[in-house]
């Protein structure tokens, strides 16, 4: 969906800044290609984040243990 639609995944200031913060409180977060292809999905208005959420939710528990 995201090739069709052209879309990838940009870091953004907030993105940064997220992280930052995330790491200070000691905490890590790092997404993984298909995380930051449903945020650049988000982000270009071709799904909503509703939608997102569900599908990150999935994906995580499809792939995590």
């Amino acid at each position: 969906m995201a090739e069709q639609n052209h879309v990838t995944y940009h870091v953004t200031d907030n993105d940064r800044l997220a992280h930052h913060i995330t790491r200070l409180a000691g905490d890590v977060v790092e997404f993984d290609p298909i995380e930051q292809m449903l945020i650049g999905l988000q982000r270009a208005g071709r799904i909503d984040r509703t939608l997102m959420v569900r599908l990150q939710a999935r994906y995580l528990r499809e792939t995590k243990p």
